[in-house]
């Protein structure tokens, strides 16, 4: 019996555990989907950064923000980015981009700008990690 007939007879012996497994998979990725606001990639932030029509708002501590940062990107710490918010007022007509470390704090990010009001916000998919090892520049100051 060839592979996709087995399956299809475990799916029919353990419906019940089949539709289980579909119906996480499902509330996985519905839950994924409303995390934190769309994903954009390195090369899609690079775009809209060179036609200054997106500003990056970093999340990360200062000291990380020192040791490398996205050309023009402004530091706003994750703990202090409620009480900043209103820093970013003079950008809330551009696409705003958070970039973390490696992505996984973005979206808290994200549901934060959104309650301040801010509806134009996406997450840097991967964070800074993903911006060097796509080879792409850093600026150190």
């Amino acid at each position: 019996m060839d592979l996709l007939g087995r399956l299809f007879e475990f799916v029919v012996n353990h419906y019940i555990l089949a539709s289980l497994f579909v119906a996480f998979l499902v509330a996985i990725l519905v839950l994924e989907s409303k995390r934190g606001g769309s994903k954009i990639s390195a090369q899609g932030a690079i775009g809209l950064i060179n036609r200054d029509e997106a500003i990056v708002v970093d999340i990360r501590d200062r000291k990380e923000f020192a040791e490398g940062r996205i050309t023009g990107s402004v530091n706003i710490p994750l703990n202090s980015l409620k009480s900043r918010a209103a820093e970013l007022n003079k950008h809330k007509d551009k696409q705003i981009i958070i970039a973390d470390k490696m992505g996984q704090h973005s979206a808290m990010a994200v549901k934060q700008l959104n309650a301040e009001g801010f509806t134009n916000v996406a997450r840097l998919n991967g964070g800074i990690g993903d911006w060097k090892a796509s080879n792409l520049p850093l600026v150190k100051k």
